[in-house]
């Protein structure tokens, strides 16, 4: 009786080890569980804003990374410094870097993040004067651009010469006798 008693145990331990050993050798280290991505090296990247004519910090300032894509963005406000940092960019990517402060002209600017650590100073100027295509622009002429060459200059007598396309356009009577303007008139 001990000696069936032995054998069964001698098979059940021999059937256990060989589950346990097959097992072991069934699962691949490569194949285990959750198969895990290593997140992509990060840069780490200082923003700092000063306005442009005396160099002093811009407190509050938003500033704004768009990564290339549908990454989407982050919005950072600057301190007391001016100063602004994220670290979580990855390296390698391309982004557009927006800065936006009130009573300042916004900032843009493509930067392709190539570096494990970059330090950015942006200056941000005070709004100009409004562009006008009603006003001379003697400077434009000079330039070559073709921005002056369609429309004939006042010549500086205070708007005195006006273009044909200022003017009133007429165009000849049914009969030919006297042109008629496209301009309502006045009933009389």
């Amino acid at each position: 009786m001990e000696f069936r008693r032995f054998r069964r145990f001698l098979a059940l331990a021999l059937v256990l080890v060989c589950s346990v050993g097959l097992s072991l050798l069934a699962q691949d280290s490569n194949r285990r569980g959750r198969k895990y991505k290593s997140p992509p090296p990060t840069s780490r990247i200082q923003v700092t804003v000063l306005r442009n004519d005396d160099g002093k910090p811009i407190r509050n300032a938003a500033v704004v990374f768009h990564l290339e894509g549908d990454k989407g963005n982050m919005e950072l406000k600057t301190d007391e410094d001016g100063k602004a940092s994220i670290d979580v960019l990855p390296t390698g990517s391309k982004m557009l870097l927006q800065v936006l402060a009130k009573g300042f002209q916004t900032y843009g600017k493509d930067y392709t993040i190539d570096q494990p650590e970059m330090d950015l100073e942006v200056k941000l100027k005070r709004p100009a004067h409004q562009y006008s295509i009603y006003e001379n622009h003697p400077e434009a002429a000079v330039q070559g651009d073709g921005a002056g060459k369609d429309k004939p200059s006042d010549s500086g007598k205070g708007g005195a010469a006006k273009d044909k396309k200022d003017q009133p356009a007429e165009t000849a009577d049914q009969s030919g006798d006297k042109p008629v303007s496209n301009q309502p008139q006045p009933q009389i």
